[in-house]
């Protein structure tokens, strides 16, 4: 039986794992495996990234340069972009990415792809695993019937499952080790030998009954971050129209000790899987006649705060006598979050497009973005390209504006506080004791 093969190769340690996708989620779930044994080939289609594997580099900021140097040492791990080794493979796992179209609709090229290169290579014995986030039925609906068509059957050819990706860039308390994995495969077995395999890297694992309880599990999880943070928002402009502290009344809320769960607006939502993941459950739900309202209306708040936060800026100009246009701006962060160097979906890049439209000179720091391209925001999409400004006193002084859009903890608040004119805070970076002796105008979310 297919089960007991491979449940005692895992056992043994010697399944040989392969991950297609080496970025921020298939890169540390790569290192996991091997630095537990596991003998792990990585696919990955940019050739930069496999050169700077095989000489036992990371470019992700939760692996450290010595874990990927030992696997690469030990020979547990080789990167490659020849996917025809996927055949060497007794269980492959999908991390690619799972973006949205211009339309919002779901965009499955890349898990397509996958597919299609795990179909030319599939045999007998091997387990696939799908990471991509995408809407619920996906793994049954698409990848099952792929890997039916060479004639193989789930149970006695190949296992098959899903078990969504948890990764928090920039998190040092939760990594891949200690985040609980939800598993569900397209059969029982399926699911068992998954949940063994994962479970030889994490402490917790939880599976379900299907695969597609997994993937509406993942959707869930971020739908719920999405449509609080678009409840935070909304609190923000009320708190602004009333005068009132809006921080200050997160906090006091957030004093209860049950029945409340602290969220924080901001500029906008940012990254990979809190601005999309919404659109794959709604898109979902038109399928079945139903409508969405929640998603809906929390993605029309979270997709303004740009706008709001561009009106904040051309509002605490005015007061300054000044227009946006010909007006220089600083924007502190571009990252979507704090201390890493994430740009995905960041709400800066929308607010720096809003700016640079009306005329604004933009320049921004960002210790962890060297350039900024603007051929993916949401606006304007046009401009030169910027570059990372080191953040001296002339910069800060001489720009009309500050705008605070990641709250990177490199950054000198007291020194930005002594040195600006006009601060626009949109991360509540500027502490009660920092705003106390501050010289700067400052105008927050």
């Amino acid at each position: 039986m297919i089960k007991e093969q491979l449940e005692k190769l895992i056992a043994d340690r010697q399944a040989k794992i392969g991950v297609i996708g080496l970025g921020y989620v298939g890169l540390p779930l790569i290192v996991e495996f091997a630095l537990k044994g596991f003998s792990t080939i990585g696919f990955e289609v940019d050739e930069k990234k496999v050169e700077q594997l095989t000489a036992g580099t990371s470019y992700i900021v939760d692996v450290p340069d010595a874990n990927v140097a030992k696997c690469v040492g030990e020979g547990k791990l080789i990167a490659t972009t020849d996917f025809s080794r996927l055949g060497e493979c007794d269980a492959i796992i999908i991390c690619v990415p799972t973006p949205l179209r211009k339309t919002k609709d779901p965009d499955m090229s890349f898990i397509l792809s996958a597919g299609e290169k795990i179909q030319d290579s599939l045999r007998r014995g091997q387990l696939i695993i799908l990471e991509s986030t995408t809407y619920p039925g996906t793994t049954d609906e698409v990848l099952e019937p792929m890997f039916e068509e060479k004639g193989f059957n789930v149970d006695e050819d190949f296992l098959l499952a899903f078990s969504p990706e948890r990764v928090d860039p920039g998190n040092p308390q939760f990594q891949t080790h200690n985040i609980p994995k939800v598993v569900g495969g397209v059969s029982d077995d399926s699911t068992d030998v998954a949940a063994m395999l994962y479970g030889q890297i994490v402490n917790e694992v939880h599976p379900v009954s299907s695969a597609r309880v997994a993937e509406a599990a993942k959707l869930w999880e971020n739908t719920f971050r999405a449509i609080n943070i678009g409840m935070a928002n909304e609190m923000a402009k009320l708190c602004n129209a009333l005068g009132i502290d809006t921080w200050e009344v997160v906090r006091a809320a957030a004093t209860k000790p049950f029945g409340f769960m602290p969220f924080f607006p901001g500029p906008g939502i940012g990254g990979h899987c809190i601005p999309l993941d919404p659109h794959y459950l709604s898109w979902k739900a038109r399928q079945h006649g139903f409508d969405s309202k929640f998603i809906s209306l929390a993605e029309q708040v979270n997709s303004t705060m740009p706008n709001y936060v561009f009106d904040l800026v051309s509002a605490a100009l005015n007061q300054q006598k000044k227009a946006v246009n010909g007006s220089k701006v600083l924007i502190l962060g571009v990252a979507y979050k704090k201390d890493i160097d994430d740009m995905r979906e960041s709400p800066a890049l929308s607010i720096i497009d809003l700016l640079r439209a009306d005329g604004a000179d933009v320049v921004y720091h960002d210790p962890f973005v060297e350039e900024v391209t603007f051929d993916h925001a949401y606006t304007i999409g046009h401009g030169e390209p910027l570059y990372n400004q080191e953040l001296t006193d002339e910069l800060i002084s001489g720009a009309d504006c500050v705008v605070i859009c990641t709250e990177h903890s490199t950054v000198d608040y007291n020194r930005l506080c002594e040195l600006a004119g006009v601060v626009v805070d949109t991360r509540n970076a500027l502490s009660p004791e920092i705003r106390k002796g501050c010289h700067a105008r400052i105008v927050r979310l």
